[in-house]
């Protein structure tokens, strides 16, 4: 009993003296400026002394009535101090201290003194010092990952929430994680790539540190089967760009065939499929390219590289694009064209475009997979576009040309009698000059065999001359 009425003496005499005490926790990320706070009684007169001093370190600055300060050993090296006392603040009774490039040793408890005679304010200031460290800054894509949120000295019974890139972070299936534990395990990929936030709130205040994450791989196309989109006849490059400076070996590019429902395995390439793209003029650009893309080239494709011992595979998806032309009537004068793709799991609008003589005209523009067009009218010849749309803008387009197809459309239908026509008068022409030279060489055979006989033909000539005689002589009678 005797000794709790000491300890309350105690108490009463140390606040009569007109000492006080406030404990205050405050936040830094390693390498940013810390201000830790300390505020004296508006009654007490300027000037003061000042003191700030650090738990089992002694001081780290104080100020005298005359106006010396004094740096600790540990805040000062070659005349550069990474702490000071905005002067201009003391009048209004302000004596926070101010730490430059906050070190991770600089966590602890701080304590603030301010002396003008008997009267005495303290201050206490917990200062915890965030940092967010990865254990592999730039991973190879595949390798696993350690994020951590380091806070010294770590506040007990805190919350942390980790934020990727400004947004929540989800967890991805894997190797797992737990956001609100101080460490996200995570396998390297794209989505990882960016700007990490560690958010640390412990009684009432809240510490954010952060860092960059740069994934190294593959990095175009940036995720597994990317959609490339090309028309039946022209050229299509097939992106395969490492990480800078990574030097791939092995390079292999393969086209998958589809084995069961979730199994893959390579296939032949096409006939104009080239490895390298006239555009792959640096090591990190393994892209390959087709010259002339056929409908039967749709699929998926697989480019593999070898990097630090690492195998990196992206598959991608080639879309082919054409248009199917059919004649809606008998009389050929208009055609049904229609949009084909391989695949239209991302199409979400089909756009007709018009070009007369290399002009859009006014109102050319129809919607629609399928379209009927009237070959007779001459406005409507020329080049047909078919844009197709997904929901982030277009994705490509394959054209066809009217006046060929309706050139085609008309020899269909008035072709077979132009043909009887012409074989019919083909042949009585021959037939005339077959007889022509039949009968030529049967009037030069007679006269052949009659020349052999001289005596012969002149009893036919004289014979052919007494008839004509005979026959003149009845008509003058």
């Amino acid at each position: 009993m005797k000794l709790l009425e000491y300890f309350i003496f105690g108490v009463i005499t140390f606040l009569m003296t007109g000492a006080q005490c406030e404990v205050t926790e405050v936040f830094a990320e390693e390498g940013s400026q810390a201000v830790l706070p300390c505020k004296c009684g508006p009654s007490l007169p300027y000037p003061f002394n000042i003191i700030w001093s650090k738990a089992n370190q002694g001081t780290v600055w104080r100020k005298q009535k005359s106006g010396m300060q004094y740096w600790g050993s540990n805040w000062s090296s070659k005349g550069n101090q990474r702490v000071r006392c905005p002067h201009g603040q003391f009048e209004r009774c302000d004596c926070s201290l101010q730490i430059n490039s906050v070190r991770e040793g600089d966590g602890g408890v701080y304590t603030c003194r301010v002396e003008h005679g008997d009267q005495v304010t303290e201050n206490m200031v917990t200062l915890r010092i965030i940092k967010v460290s990865i254990s592999s800054l730039v991973p190879i894509w595949g390798s696993a990952i350690a994020i951590s949120c380091d806070v010294t000295p770590w506040p007990h019974g805190a919350t942390v929430q980790w934020m990727l890139n400004n947004s929540p972070f989800v967890p991805g299936a894997g190797i797992g994680s737990n956001t609100a534990e101080r460490v996200v395990i995570e396998k390297a990929t794209a989505r990882l790539t960016g700007n990490w936030t560690c958010a640390v709130g412990y009684k009432g205040k809240e510490g954010r540190a952060s860092a960059t994450l740069t994934v190294r791989g593959i990095i175009h196309p940036s995720k597994d089967n990317t959609k490339v989109y090309a028309a039946v006849g022209s050229a299509v490059t097939l992106p395969c760009v490492f990480s800078p400076g990574l030097i791939p070996s092995g390079t292999l590019w393969e086209k998958l065939k589809a084995e069961s429902l979730f199994r893959l395995t390579p296939g032949r390439l096409p006939a104009s499929f080239s490895p390298s793209s006239p555009s792959s003029r640096f090591p990190v650009d393994k892209s390959a390219s087709l010259k002339e893309v056929g409908f039967e080239d749709a699929g998926r494709y697989r480019c593999s590289g070898t990097v630090e011992g690492q195998r990196l595979a992206r598959n991608m998806q080639l879309v082919v694009a054409k248009i199917d032309s059919s004649t809606t009537s008998k009389k050929g004068g208009s055609v049904t064209l229609t949009c084909q793709l391989t695949d239209t799991s991302e199409v979400t609008k089909y756009e007709w475009v018009h070009d007369l003589n290399g002009t859009q005209s006014a109102g050319s523009i129809q919607n629609g997979k399928t379209i009927s067009v009237n070959t007779v009218s001459e406005e409507n010849r020329g080049e047909w576009t078919c844009r197709f749309y997904g929901k982030d803008g277009i994705l490509g387009n394959v054209t066809a040309h009217i006046h060929l197809m309706s050139a085609l459309s008309g020899q269909k239908s008035s072709g077979p009698s132009h043909n009887t026509a012409a074989v019919v008068g083909l042949s009585l022409l021959l037939l005339v000059l077959l007889l022509v030279l039949v009968k030529m060489y049967k009037n030069h055979q007679r006269r052949k065999r009659i020349f052999q006989y001289p005596a012969l033909e002149t009893i036919v000539h004289t014979t052919s001359n007494e008839r004509e005689e005979r026959e003149r002589n009845k008509g003058k009678k």
